[in-house]
């Protein structure tokens, strides 16, 4: 509405000046239309670069966090924004089925952290906006469209100490690095897993079939993990 006072004192201004003679109700006309004229013109300025009539409100909004990749393995993907690695789009899922994956705004003002959390995964959002303060400030400066502004957004990931957080290309690498390595892995499982069994059997030769079952699984999850955490390193280390 601020606008439209300012231009309509302006049109007025301008006629007042061409078609009115001058006289006492002239010289007050043009004083009050300057007056109006200025006003506007300083308030428009002052809410724009000062957001006069408005306050910064902020909002928070916690969803669970689950894995962007298989259920396998718990993961948290970025992809880098730039060369030198200073602005990150993080990707991920909020439930288990979602079949299409999430990811955070690339922009300016949004930024991420990645923290470690013995409780559940969750991403935190903090998000600050310039808002309106009533409607009276609203009504006069609403027409700019700027209500609701964004100021910043803080993207606070919390993963516990099992997450793997990767780059999409260094996901790739790794996928391709089980692949082609996956023969070689569960031969070495294999032997891993008896070898275990036979330490196990020399300490206590009186270990029951359900023992053995659970102990060989353990061993292979065991070794499963282990071999995967190394080529998380590998692939971390080639990036």
């Amino acid at each position: 509405m601020i606008l439209v006072l300012l231009v309509l004192s302006t049109i007025a201004l301008f006629l007042s000046f061409v078609y009115m003679r001058r006289s006492k109700l002239q010289l007050g006309l043009v004083t009050v239309l300057v007056v109006l004229v200025v006003a506007s013109l300083v308030l428009v300025i002052r809410n724009d670069s000062a957001h006069l009539g408005m306050s910064k409100v902020t909002t928070t909004k916690t969803t669970t966090l689950k894995s962007a990749g298989s259920s396998q393995m718990d993961l948290l993907l970025y992809q880098s924004v730039g060369t030198a690695d200073k602005n990150r789009v993080y990707i991920y899922k909020t439930t288990t089925n979602q079949k299409k994956v999430s990811h955070t705004p690339a922009n300016i003002k949004t930024t991420n952290q990645v923290k470690t959390t013995a409780g559940t995964p969750k991403l935190v959002t903090k998000t600050t906006r310039w808002v309106y303060q009533n409607k009276a400030a609203k009504f006069w400066f609403g027409i700019a469209d700027n209500d609701n502004q964004l100021i910043k957004r803080t993207n606070h990931f919390y993963v516990g100490k099992q997450w793997v957080v990767l780059s999409t290309s260094q996901a790739k690498q790794l996928t391709k690095l089980v692949k082609q390595q996956q023969k070689t892995l569960k031969a070495r499982a294999k032997v891993y897993v008896a070898n275990e069994v036979k330490a196990a059997m020399v300490k206590n030769p009186s270990l029951s079939q359900t023992q053995l079952a659970q102990l060989e699984k353990q061993a292979a999850a065991k070794y499963q993990a282990s071999a995967l955490q190394s080529m998380i390193k590998t692939v971390k280390q080639s990036h």
